[in-house]
């Protein structure tokens, strides 16, 4: 067996450390639900027959309590490409249940909004406290004491870690988290960036770029780049908590149904009443969490996951932290290039070999805990495999490749695309933040230029197209962290940045909100905290200061000196206009926490 990285194994036993005291209590919790919670035998009749009475069929069974009954929680609609192929999902599950004996029921659905969709908008405000509301919708779901085991659907952004939250909470029940796929490749992303930054520069219309997005956004599935919706298909096969190998399996294929039939099967093999009990709670330790780190950085994954992870780890009773982040990044190599950070696809990617050959990778290097308890296998290595059909039509598992297919996409350690992962923590004077550096060229890893202020993304918009930011500029944005509006993703402002940047300008971007999980070429320190709503270091910006960015020596600073600096004035957050919802939300933006810890309002609440 190869010898874990010495560096892997500090890291990993300093988050233990840290977290025993809550993970111990984590694990007593679960305990006492198992043997004292709510469960079908402690209800009583009436509770029950209001359980099954619209079971049909599957009523004796449910009634009767002698086989599993499985809890699906499903995050389907069908203006979210991604989730639209689990309409029919719930009631193929019921079937396959049946074959093995089991019962399934809906336990309840979750929103699934769409950042596709509102980025730039509004609405976009609302995008990451909806991780908050799908943890709590699927408690809700999960809390009728009807299941021994769960099935959960989902794919996007807030949804997979708001899902994951969630059991963790009923982390006594097996639980396995089923996947849909992304589409097919369609226009190239390259092609589809050039066309952005065509039109932010007037150069084609409004109708070309609608062609161009949709010949790119082009049916079921989900969105090909290598955003946060497919980081987290990687990050669950990265923690085991998949069926092998299912994340980039493409929609509506024999392939992904008889994925979904294996799905159902084994979870109804892992459940307390049997001889291999997994649940969800002890498959998701301190080295699983560390594990879902590697994956994001070794692949080039979405920043928006050193906000989630820590959220998702407190949620298990676990502590990390950006730290921890930065410095599992400078042991582990970027072994994927997938767009934006390269030009092919997650469907690219996953012909290269995917998730299966990183897994073999790692492991055989050193670089993984190969050694937790997943939902399938004996060890993480049963997920180095890739998934096929065999003459019949059965699904079977053979070996991932041990020699990347594609080079561009994919490749070894020993010949990695650079020795580091890419995500970086940077602290200063304006506070502490993250810059990933995956998909942005080494000289431009250190800016230093003159600050131009805005308060929000429209204002910058604005200036780019009155020529106001022709130069050399660090465009700070501020009042864009969770206390202040939500957190909003600020990837509307990729393509004017990329065509400044593309004009010669030295450029980069700092805020203390959220840039895509599809953050692209130019240099950007984001989730910076203190957040400037509440009188952190960028509320004393002005126009002009100097302000340096270095992710190679890991600071963000502004030239200033500390007397002028301390007597200037706090900016005040301008006044927020109610609409879209988002006064819905007040109490989730002032109870939040900040950006490292999680941004949840839900856990600073709870004490988690």
């Amino acid at each position: 067996m190869t010898q874990l990285h010495p560096e892997l194994e500090r890291i990993t036993q300093r988050i233990i450390e840290r977290s025993k005291p809550k993970r111990q209590a984590y694990l007593d919790f679960i305990a006492r639900e198992r043997d004292k919670g709510v469960h079908r035998p402690t209800l009583s009749c009436g509770n029950l027959a209001h359980g099954f009475a619209a079971a049909g069929d599957d009523k004796p069974a449910i009634r009767a309590g002698k086989a599993m009954n499985i809890g699906i929680v499903t995050a389907y609609n069908d203006m979210l490409s991604a989730h639209q192929p689990y309409g029919r999902y719930p009631e193929q599950i019921k079937i396959f249940a049946r074959e093995v004996g089991a019962t399934a029921q809906v336990a309840g659905g979750v929103p699934a909004m769409c950042d596709g969709v509102t980025q730039g908008q509004l609405g976009m405000e609302l995008s990451l406290f909806s991780r908050d509301n799908i943890a709590m919708g699927s408690a809700i779901a999960m809390s009728h004491g009807m299941f021994e085991g769960a099935l959960l659907l989902g794919i996007c952004d807030k949804i997979v870690p708001g899902l994951f939250i969630a059991a963790a909470r009923f982390g006594h029940i097996p639980t396995i988290l089923v996947p849909a796929g992304p589409m097919p490749s369609g226009l190239a992303n390259k092609e589809k960036q050039r066309v952005r930054q065509l039109y932010a520069e007037g150069k084609v219309g409004r109708e070309e770029l609608l062609e161009a997005e949709s010949a790119s956004y082009h049916g079921a599935g989900t969105c090909t780049f290598y955003g946060t919706a497919n980081s987290n298909q990687m990050m669950m096969e990265m923690m085991g908590l998949h069926v092998p190998a299912s994340a980039f399996i493409n929609p509506g294929t024999k392939l992904r149904q008889e994925l979904t039939r294996a799905a159902t099967h084994r979870v109804t093999q892992i459940g307390w009443n049997g001889d291999d009990y997994r649940p969800f709670g002890h498959c998701v330790d301190e080295k699983a969490i560390v594990n879902a780190c590697i994956g994001l950085l070794c692949t080039g994954g979405s920043t928006n996951h050193a906000i989630h992870l820590p959220a998702m780890a407190r949620a298990a009773g676990i502590h990390i932290d950006w730290q921890d982040l930065s410095e599992l990044s400078a042991i582990i190599p970027l072994l994927a290039r997938v767009y934006p950070n390269g030009s092919g696809d997650v469907n690219h990617f996953h012909a290269a070999g995917g998730i299966g050959f990183i897994i073999r990778e790692l492991a055989a290097n050193g670089l993984l805990h190969t050694d937790i308890m997943t939902v399938s296998g004996q060890s993480l290595l049963d997920y180095a495999v890739d998934p096929v059909l065999d003459d019949a039509g059965s699904l079977m598992f053979a070996p991932s490749p041990e020699v990347t297919r594609d080079e561009a996409m994919l490749r070894p350690v020993s010949a990695a695309f650079q020795p580091d992962g890419g995500m970086r923590l940077v602290e200063g004077n304006l506070g502490r933040g993250v810059v990933k550096t995956s998909a942005v060229d080494p000289a431009r890893w250190t800016i230093e230029a003159p600050a131009r202020v805005f308060d929000d993304q429209d204002a910058v918009i604005a200036a780019f197209k009155a020529g106001e930011l022709d130069h050399d500029v660090v465009v700070v944005v501020r009042f864009q962290g969770p206390r202040a509006n939500g957190m909003p993703e600020l990837h509307k402002l990729t393509p004017s940045l990329g065509v400044l940047q593309d004009r010669g300008f030295k450029v980069a971007l700092v805020t203390d909100g959220r840039m895509s999980g599809a953050s692209g070429k130019v240099p950007a320190a984001i989730h910076l905290w203190p957040e400037a709503c509440d009188g952190g270091p960028l509320a004393r910006l002005h126009d002009g200061d100097i302000v340096r960015l270095d992710a190679v020596a890991g600071t963000i600073s502004v030239a200033v000196d500390g007397s002028d600096w301390e007597s200037r004035p706090v900016a005040t957050q301008p006044s927020q206009p109610l609409g879209t919802g988002r006064e819905l939300f007040a109490l989730m933006r002032a109870s939040s926490d900040n950006a490292e810890a999680g941004a949840s309002a839900m856990l600073a609440m709870a004490g988690l």
